[in-house]
């Protein structure tokens, strides 16, 4: 470890401490301990300013407070299981039901509000802090002692990486994403930004955010295939019962494999941000329900004020057999990639 990625790391108070990660582009990264959270992510536009692109907390301590999720690290399940059961080799585990029926991100708590041990790191393509935590057997209902790391890594070639590790000593299921929230205009609505998925296929779902278990083609306002502003369907009837997007989309090309799921553009300030992915799908979703105070700039953080390209195994995956399986088994490695490519428009 080099002694200038130690200096980056900060003691804030018992719990919490911070970590900045800097590149040869001048873009930044700053995170916390607590959720193993992104906090800060500043990216050069196209004048040479830094626009902060993710929403947050100033005060650290707030991340310790509820919170929609901001940067955390989501797990053990991110998204969604219908009526918090699952069965894995004919045992029924009931997990916690934090979102009316059903299990959101994890639980009560969940990763996000779970302090993880930090470490610096640093790579030949730059700089990097690792965070780990063990997930006890029992925790939020799941079974096995599950020990989870996640490392992000700001190369000088402009990406956030996110790099996922998991085992277990029990059969479990996990499903782990970040949970950023991104404005490329650094503040306002996001219904003028640009979107393309690499999606052709979505998993159609209920008002509860539970998909119906079948694969369907894209269409109307589902069809990001081509760019388009993300605001420009967003009164369309069909995402009337979510208030805007929060759909599961399946990304296109071998499972697996690092591969483009999507591509963000704002006019106003040129940012660029290409996310690629090894998952299987990623979930758009349009901030519908913030309503938050006390964000970084000040203010209260409105409805459509970011979007999250939340990269994952599809919702209630435990539950449907025609979904990739989240099932991970001891001896075997849970392992996925997710980038976050930062440049500027033509």
């Amino acid at each position: 470890m080099e002694d200038s990625a130690r200096e980056n790391l900060t003691s804030l108070t018992s719990e919490l401490q911070s970590f900045v990660l800097t590149n040869s582009l001048g873009m930044e990264a700053r995170f916390l301990n607590w959720g193993a959270t992104l906090t800060h992510l500043l990216v050069p536009d196209r004048h040479g300013n830094l626009q902060d692109v993710v929403l947050g907390f100033e005060d650290p301590v707030q991340y310790q407070g509820p919170h929609p999720s901001f940067g955390s690290s989501v797990g053990r399940f991110a998204n969604r299981i219908a009526h918090g059961r699952f069965v894995i080799d004919g045992e029924v585990f009931e997990v916690s039901k934090n979102e009316g029926l059903h299990m959101l991100h994890g639980g009560h708590r969940g990763f996000a509000q779970r302090r993880w041990s930090a470490t610096p790191l640093s790579f030949p393509e730059g700089e990097a802090v690792q965070f780990d935590y063990l997930s006890p057997d029992g925790e939020e209902g799941f079974p096995g002692n599950l020990e989870v790391r996640v490392t992000y890594l700001l190369t000088d070639e402009g990406a956030l990486a996110i790099r996922y590790e998991a085992r277990t000593d029990r059969p479990t299921m996990v499903n782990l994403t970040n949970h950023a929230y991104f404005n490329l205009h650094g503040r306002g609505s996001i219904l003028d930004h640009w979107l393309e998925l690499k999606a052709g296929h979505f998993t159609p779902g209920g008002a509860d955010g539970i998909p119906f278990g079948h694969i369907a083609p894209v269409y109307g306002p589902f069809d990001f295939t081509h760019a388009k502003p993300i605001g420009q369907d967003i009164h369309h009837p069909d995402l009337d019962n979510r208030r805007g997007y929060d759909h599961n989309f399946v990304v296109d090309g071998p499972k697996g494999s690092l591969r483009p799921a999507a591509r963000t553009w704002a006019e106003e300030t040129g940012i660029l941000m290409e996310t690629w992915t090894t998952e299987p799908c990623i979930q758009l979703y349009t901030g519908n329900w913030l309503n938050e105070q006390g964000e970084k700039r000040g203010g209260i953080v409105e409805s459509r004020h970011a979007f999250c390209l939340e990269t994952q195994h599809a919702p209630n995956s435990p539950n449907e057999p025609s979904f990739d399986s989240p099932l991970l088994r001891p001896g075997e490695v849970f392992r996925s990639e997710t980038q976050y490519r930062f440049g500027l428009i033509s």
